[in-house]
């Protein structure tokens, strides 16, 4: 459901908020620790950054910074800005044309699901999850 670009987005940012220093770390650090390709990972900072979640500078001491505390930074943030709010408005078969007027064959059940999806990435901050932030990056 999710797109690798976020999937990865939500990992790295989750690995920022993880960290107990303050400052900047460098691309090349998150992109080894966390096994994803550098250019790729920088692409999706670029997006992070142009939503304003993210913060970066460059040379010697540059890198990526969070933007806001991990507490005020949702997982719909995250998503949205990467992949854009087509999992929560679209059809879950792809369908063109799908909604209540025209209802493909999931349209009920995926609507209901889809709710309730949204709901739970708004009111889940990066600061929620500090089982999972622990567990990933040991």
């Amino acid at each position: 459901m999710l797109s690798k670009s976020c999937e990865y987005g939500l990992r790295a940012s989750l690995y920022l908020a993880s960290l107990e220093q303050e400052g900047y770390v460098s691309i090349g650090t998150i992109s080894e620790e966390l096994d994803i390709s550098f250019p790729f990972l920088t692409k999706i900072f670029q997006k992070l950054n142009d939503a304003g979640l993210l913060d970066s500078r460059r040379g010697p001491n540059g890198g990526v910074a969070l933007t806001l505390p991990a507490e005020e930074i949702t997982l719909y943030e995250i998503v949205v800005a990467i992949d854009g709010d087509d999992l929560f408005e679209e059809c879950v078969l792809g369908l063109p044309g799908c909604g209540e007027a025209e209802p493909c064959p999931l349209h009920e059940q995926w609507a209901d699901e889809r709710d309730r999806v949204e709901n739970m990435f708004q009111n889940t901050t990066l600061a929620e999850l500090p089982e999972v932030r622990l567990a990933a990056f040991d």
